[in-house]
C-alpha cells in the first residue's frame, strides 16, 4: 500500500495566519499604516497626528486623526460639501475644491488650538513651495501643529488631488512634511516647480481653459456637463473671483454653516424619513408562511 504525507496537516493549520479583514477587502494598507502611527518610545503617548484625505465619487473627506490602542480618533474634520457655506457651489471633487477643503481643516483645527493667530499660513494663495515654520509669540517660540499626509490606497502621481488638499492644509497654517515634486508643474527634468501652473490649479484655471475649450467647440456638450454653472451664471472668466472670495470667506469663519430656505425638518419628522428605507423584520410564523407561498407559486408554475 502507498503511504500518502498529509502536508496540511493540523499543525499547519494552527500556524496559518489570515490577514487583517480591512486588508482582505482591500481597505487598508497595514505597511504604510505603522510607519504612519508607530513613534519613538521617549514620546510618552503624545499624539502622533495624521491628515487623512479621501476622496468619494460627490465629496472629500478630510481628518486629522490619532490611533490608540482603543481605535483611531478624530480631532477635527472638513468635507468638500460644506464648500456650499462659502460660495462654491460647483465641481465639489475637482483640484481647486480639494485645496479650499483644505484649507478649511486647517484653519478650524487652528482656531480649535488657538493657533489660528500666530499662524495665518499663505493669506494670497501664489502657487509658491512653502513650509510652516515656528511662530515667534509673545511667549517665546511656537512650534507650528504637524500632522502626516495619509492618502490610504490612492494613487500618489504628479499632480493628483490628494496634493491639492495637502497643499491647501500647508497653506492654511498646518505643518505637513513634503516637497514639491508631487505639485502639478513640476518639472522632472529641470528640478523646478513652476508656480503659476499651480496657482492656476488652485483657483480652478484648469477648469476654467476646459470650459472656454468645450463653449468654443461643442456648445450641445458645454451645456450638459456645465449646466449647473450656467444656471448660476458662472462663467469660465469669473470661475477664479469664486475661489477667491472662498478662501477669504474660510479664513473668516471656518466653522460658518450653509443657509437653506427649506423649513428644517423635525426629530420626529428625521425618524420618519429613516424608516421608510428601513426593512422590516418577519416574525417565525411570516417567514413560514412566505416558505408556503413560494412554494405553492413553484407548484402552479410545473
Amino acid at each position: 500500500m502507498v503511504s500518502h504525507k498529509l502536508v496540511k496537516n493540523s499543525a499547519y493549520y494552527s500556524r496559518f495566519q489570515t490577514k487583517y479583514k480591512r486588508r482582505q477587502s482591500g481597505k487598508t494598507d497595514y505597511y504604510a499604516r505603522k510607519r504612519l502611527i508607530t513613534q519613538a518610545k521617549n514620546k510618552y503617548n503624545a499624539p502622533k497626528y495624521r491628515l487623512v484625505v479621501r476622496f468619494t465619487n460627490r465629496d472629500i473627506i478630510m481628518q486629522i486623526v490619532t490611533s490608540e490602542i482603543s481605535g483611531d480618533k478624530v480631532f477635527c474634520s472638513a468635507y468638500a460639501h460644506e464648500l456650499k457655506a462659502y460660495g462654491i457651489e460647483h465641481g465639489l471633487t475637482n483640484w481647486a475644491a480639494a485645496y479650499a477643503t483644505g484649507l478649511l481643516i486647517a484653519r478650524r483645527v487652528l482656531k480649535k488650538l488657538g493657533l489660528d493667530e500666530d499662524f495665518t499660513g499663505v493669506e494670497e494663495a501664489d502657487g509658491e513651495f512653502t513650509l510652516t515654520e515656528a511662530a515667534e509669540t509673545d511667549d517665546g517660540e511656537r512650534r507650528p501643529f504637524k500632522a502626516n499626509l495619509d492618502v490610504g490606497l490612492a494613487r500618489t502621481s504628479t499632480g493628483a488631488r490628494v496634493f491639492g488638499a495637502m497643499k491647501g492644509a500647508s497653506d492654511g497654517g498646518i505643518l505637513i512634511p513634503h516637497s514639491e515634486n508631487r505639485f502639478p508643474g513640476y518639472d522632472i527634468e529641470g528640478k523646478e516647480l513652476d508656480a503659476e501652473t499651480l496657482k492656476k490649479y488652485i483657483f480652478g484655471g484648469h477648469v476654467a481653459e476646459y470650459m472656454e475649450t468645450l463653449a468654443d467647440d461643442d456648445e450641445e456638450r458645454y451645456k450638459s456637463q456645465f449646466g449647473k454653472y450656467v444656471e448660476d451664471d458662472i462663467e469660465a472668466d469669473g470661475l477664479e473671483d469664486v475661489y477667491l472670495e472662498a478662501h477669504k470667506a474660510i479664513r473668516e469663519d471656518p466653522f460658518k454653516k450653509a443657509e437653506s430656505d427649506a423649513p428644517k425638518k423635525t426629530k420626529e419628522e428625521w425618524k420618519a424619513e429613516s424608516l421608510k428605507y428601513k426593512t422590516k423584520k418577519l416574525t417565525l410564523a411570516e417567514r413560514k408562511e412566505k416558505v408556503k407561498a413560494r412554494i405553492a407559486e413553484l407548484r402552479a408554475a410545473e
